[in-house]
């Protein structure tokens, strides 16, 4: 049985706050206080479906369809067949599932304006999905954005452009992308991943030591935001005194503060200065971290130059946090809204077993994972997906929450199974750009959950789920806070962790 909503609300107790308050990862900022931000999301459809009309008595921007902030959804069944469902609205940001079963019904490759005026395919169902995220036809090269200039400002991660921060695995094609995947690979290998272990561990030991005693914490800041940022810190080689502003950064960039994308280009500004810094000190005193190994490579006569270092130091710490932070959030929110899948795996782990670990993780990712969308792509040709005809230059959006609930892959697609096994889930992409980091992930969200689940059993919400709120932006799902209650803890014993790898 479900405890939970399906999804928190996006705004909470507040109907002037807005549910997005933050610009991740390629995305533009999702609905603004006024609900703009729906009215630009509902859009008209290349494949002959049109939004309902807006109420000519709403306040001019608004959406009169959107949820209020925590309000209950509506009772009704959903949109009519001919009409299109509203996006990036209120009631979307909290629940875009029933949206998503709309469009891979009838519009399943689904022309949009977004938030930020940009119009873009969005590709809902599996299959489509799958062909899309593989086909070559598809760049990630923004240079093919046939988009107005403005809008080319609008793709991508803020601030990248200006810190000469592009030249990196998501912005990419072959062969420049298979040379440097080929040169950063080499740090998310099995036996590396594996070596690393016992350091994520320790790292999770340490962050639950700082909160076991209190009896509450919030999942996200104190717990799910700092590992895998103090884990990307060691690999990347990032000295442990500089760690705190690395987090600092970060922060910045998942929250922003001055504007819709301001505060994060300030921050990929600081950041960049630093890995300029930090490059030239490894190049003097190199250690056995990526950015030397980097570095190295370069002086073997790889061709990386510095800027190509710096954008890849710079993805894989921009790409590689906030998806373990959302997979870390998401997952333990799934968990505590289906108490019986929580206990299957808590008595699974407390017989020292990882099979229902592993296929578990797995699950979380597909159910309701870290990224909601993919990164951009841009047609190169003329081209047909799903039936739609889409033209050159034309920004394509795949929708791995939506292809991961499409009941013509996954039966039963809404349930949560810890234990499903046919699940070639889409959440870390597919292809060639398939996520590098995802072993790495992977071995955090298992330490995490087994971990929290171990020391903290009977873990549960500490505030009522509609009070919850989600984090804005287009590409990541994620949550704001994840206030929780809990009992005295047990500290770290030999072994918590069952191995998986």
């Amino acid at each position: 049985m479900n405890d939970c909503p399906a999804h928190p609300s996006a705004g909470g107790d507040s109907p002037a706050r807005p549910a997005a308050d933050a610009t991740s990862a390629g995305g533009s900022p999702g609905p603004a206080p006024d609900g703009t931000g729906g009215t630009g999301g509902t859009g008209g459809s290349a494949s002959g479906h049109r939004a309902a009309e807006a109420d000519p008595e709403a306040a001019p921007g608004t959406n009169p369809g959107a949820a209020e902030p925590g309000a209950a959804p509506a009772a009704e069944a959903g949109p009519a067949p001919d009409a299109a469902p509203a996006l990036f609205t209120w009631e979307f940001a909290t629940d875009p599932y029933p949206a998503y079963a709309w469009l891979r019904a009838h519009s399943p490759v689904h022309r949009t304006t977004l938030p930020s005026g940009v119009e873009a395919w969005l590709v809902t169902r599996y299959e489509d999905a799958r062909q899309a995220l593989a086909d070559a036809r598809l760049s990630k090269d923004p240079a093919h954005h046939a988009g107005p200039s403005d809008a080319k400002g609008k793709t991508g991660i803020p601030g990248e452009r200006k810190a000469e921060l592009t030249t990196h695995l998501l912005n990419i094609d072959p062969p420049d992308h298979t040379r440097l995947r080929r040169l950063v690979s080499k740090a998310f290998t099995p036996r590396r991943v594996a070596a690393f272990a016992p350091r994520v561990q320790e790292l999770t030991d340490r962050l639950i030591d700082g909160f076991a005693d209190r009896g509450q914490a919030d999942l996200i800041h104190d717990f799910a935001f700092p590992l895998p940022i103090y884990a990307i810190c060691d690999l990347l080689g990032v000295p442990e005194e500089d760690q705190d502003d690395f987090r600092d950064w970060a922060g910045m960039m998942i929250r922003h503060g001055g504007g819709p994308r301001g505060g994060v280009a300030r921050s990929v500004k600081k950041m960049r200065g630093y890995l300029a810094e930090l490059i030239h000190r490894k190049r003097e005193n190199p250690g056995d971290d990526l950015i030397s190994d980097l570095i190295r490579a370069s002086d073997h006569g790889e061709h990386l130059t510095e800027n190509e270092a710096a954008a890849m130091a710079f993805i894989l710490l921009f790409a590689g946090f906030e998806t373990t932070v959302n997979l870390i959030g998401n997952g333990v929110y799934a968990l505590l809204c289906h108490p019986e899948q929580r206990e299957r795996l808590q008595r699974s782990l407390a017989a020292g077993e990882s099979g229902l670990l592993a296929t578990g993780i797995e699950e979380l990712l597909r159910y309701d994972g870290p990224v909601e969308l993919a990164t951009w792509r841009y047609a190169t040709v003329p081209l047909t997906l799903g039936g739609e005809e889409i033209d050159a230059g034309d920004p394509v959006l795949v929708v791995l929450a939506a292809a991961d609930r499409d009941p013509e892959r996954f039966p039963d697609p809404d349930r949560l199974d810890l234990a499903r096994s046919d699940n070639q889930h889409l959440g870390y992409g597919h292809g060639i750009h398939y996520c590098l980091g995802a072993p790495l992930a992977r071995l955090e969200g298992q330490t995490a959950l087994a971990t929290l689940l171990g020391r903290l059993p009977d873990l549960r919400l500490a505030v009522e789920p509609g009070e919850l709120r989600r984090r804005g932006g287009l590409i990541m799902r994620g949550l704001r806070t994840l206030p929780v209650e809990f009992g005295p803890g047990r500290p770290p014993a030999e072994g918590d962790t069952p191995s998986t790898l």
